[in-house]
């Protein structure tokens, strides 16, 4: 099955319980479906660039997925849907990295940068 990376921006007024709640649901509306989540990762409140629907700030959530493309669509449809979530990105990759997410690592386990001009 194909492998998939989403990445969820709820509103900001949910608690962090509400925000885990929505990925365990949408994880069990995937596997409903017949795909698997492999893996979840809640990235806490962030400021975003812009605002969206009034909001400056928003739950971020990483999910990393194994599923039919038939799954993957019912369950962007249902984020879509609900009313507390602001934005889903889904991007088809061809592994999964191994270990935590760029953004759950620390900033010494990140790799260098190069020197600024």
């Amino acid at each position: 099955m194909p492998l998939y990376e989403h990445v969820m921006i709820a509103r900001q007024d949910l608690s962090n319980a509400q925000a885990e709640g929505l990925v365990e649901h949408f994880g069990t509306v995937l596997t409903d479906n017949g795909g698997t989540l492999v893996d979840s990762e809640y990235w806490g409140v962030k400021t975003m660039a812009y605002k969206i629907n009034k909001n400056r700030k928003g739950h971020y959530a990483f999910l990393r997925t194994d599923a039919p493309a038939s799954a993957v669509q019912e369950m962007e449809r249902l984020m879509r849907l609900h009313d507390d979530v602001m934005r889903v990105l889904t991007i088809k990759v061809d592994e999964h990295a191994e270990g935590p997410s760029v953004q759950m690592q620390k900033r010494e386990e990140r790799g260098e940068r190069r020197e600024r001009r």
